[in-house]
């Protein structure tokens, strides 16, 4: 699915989206926010912020930055900011994870959840992730992947009909991840609540560097 349709879809369920994958994500979230939420003052990019639902969950001590392609999903993001008086966040842009118009080295600390199964091309927005994140540190990501298992496969393929009307794809594959292998993985873990669901986290590090030669 293209960007365009991508925006058309998220325009249709931007009503009900916190109604309909407000819950069922909900652990994703916690645990992401959870992973990241140690040093105070960093800054953190959340690509796929949507209509804001981890916002609150970020320290008041955070920076943080949150893009949607989406208007709508970022006008639900931006009410919710105001009503809670979220200090933490700082701005709120709609932008494409694939292209983002911010310098190199620009974040601590950048974080998708449930954004790569969203994505045209998810090899091309970890690339990018990499390249607004500083060198040393966190890169984190939070997804489904196809499960390797041949029921639980043939399950996700029937559901993909209604999984690709909100631009969901359920094929995405562990291969995506290849982009990554040069850096330090740091974290692999799975995640209760939805089935193949994992937190995964990188250094922005090659594999093997010290903290002097990230930094």
């Amino acid at each position: 699915m293209g960007l365009q349709a991508i925006r058309a879809a998220y325009r249709r369920y931007a009503p009900l989206y916190d109604v309909l994958f407000g819950r069922i994500l909900d652990r994703g979230r916690h645990e992401a926010v959870a992973a990241l939420n140690g040093a105070p003052g960093r800054r953190v990019l959340e690509i796929g912020v949507g209509t804001g639902l981890s916002l609150p969950l970020y320290s008041a001590h955070a920076r943080v930055t949150g893009i949607d392609v989406s208007p709508e999903m970022l006008d639900k993001a931006r009410c919710r900011a105001t009503s809670r008086r979220l200090v933490q966040v700082e701005s709120l842009d709609e932008m494409d994870g694939q292209s983002m118009t911010y310098p190199d080295a620009s974040f601590d600390v950048v974080v998708a959840m449930y954004v790569l199964s969203v994505t045209p091309d998810p090899c091309r927005l970890l690339a990018e992730m990499r390249r607004v994140c500083v060198a040393g540190g966190d890169i984190l990501v939070v997804n489904r992947f196809t499960s390797e298992k041949p029921l639980r496969r043939m399950a996700e393929r029937a559901a993909a009909p209604l999984s690709a009307a909100i631009g969901f794809n359920t094929e995405l594959g562990s291969a995506v991840l290849e982009s990554m292998t040069a850096l330090e993985f740091t974290e692999n873990r799975a995640l209760p609540g939805m089935a193949g669901a994992r937190l995964l986290r990188w250094r922005n590090a090659p594999v093997g560097a010290g903290l002097s030669d990230a930094g």
